[in-house]
C-alpha cells in the first residue's frame, strides 16, 4: 500500500503492507533507528514516539492508519538535543546502557507537556516504559529538572 507520513515534521512517501507497525516503516523504510524494538507487544516502552503530541507505543500501531498525523521521533524532538529532556538527561547521565532511553525521553516529554509541574506520583504513575537497568530514580530526578527547565522558557 503506498500512502504518504509526516514524520519529523518532513512528508514520506512509503510501500508497505498496510498492517506494518509504524516502528518498522521508521526503522527500516525511513531510516530512524533511534526508536528502539523491545518487545514488540506494547509494554516496554522502548519504541514510544510521539503521535499528534502525545505519547504512543509504535509496535502497535499500522503505519497505515496514521496518515495527516504529526509523528515526532526522538531524532526530531530537538534539531540540537536542546529540548528540556534531553538536556536534563545529559547533566544527570541518566542513561546507563541506553537501549530504553529514546523511549523514555520520548514518555518524559508528554509526561510534562501534560503535568507541567510532576510529583513523584504522577511520574510514578505516568512514566509506564520499563528500563532494564533500573535508572528509574535518575528518570524521576531528569523530569523534575526538565520540568524546571520547561518553566524558564519563553512560549
Amino acid at each position: 500500500m503506498k500512502f504518504d507520513l509526516i514524520v519529523n515534521k518532513v512528508n514520506h512517501a512509503v510501500d508497505v503492507p498496510k498492517e506494518t507497525p509504524l516502528l518498522w516503516v521508521l526503522r527500516d523504510v525511513i531510516g530512524l533507528t533511534g526508536t528502539k524494538f523491545g518487545c514488540g507487544i506494547g509494554q516496554c516502552g522502548a519504541c514510544t514516539v510521539h503521535l499528534n503530541g502525545e505519547a504512543v507505543k509504535s509496535c502497535m500501531l499500522p503505519a497505515s492508519a496514521l496518515i495527516d498525523m504529526r509523528i515526532t521521533t526522538i531524532e526530531g524532538l530537538s534539531a540540537d538535543n536542546n529540548h528540556p529532556v534531553q538536556q536534563a538527561w545529559q547533566e544527570l547521565d541518566i542513561p546507563q546502557c541506553g537501549f530504553c532511553q529514546s523511549g523514555q525521553i520520548m514518555a518524559a516529554a508528554s509526561l510534562i507537556k501534560t503535568h507541567p509541574t510532576p510529583d513523584d506520583s504522577i511520574i510514578d504513575s505516568q512514566m509506564t516504559n520499563i528500563c532494564r537497568c533500573g535508572t528509574y530514580v535518575r528518570i524521576r530526578k531528569g523530569i523534575h529538572l526538565a520540568a524546571k527547565k520547561y518553566q524558564t522558557i519563553d512560549t
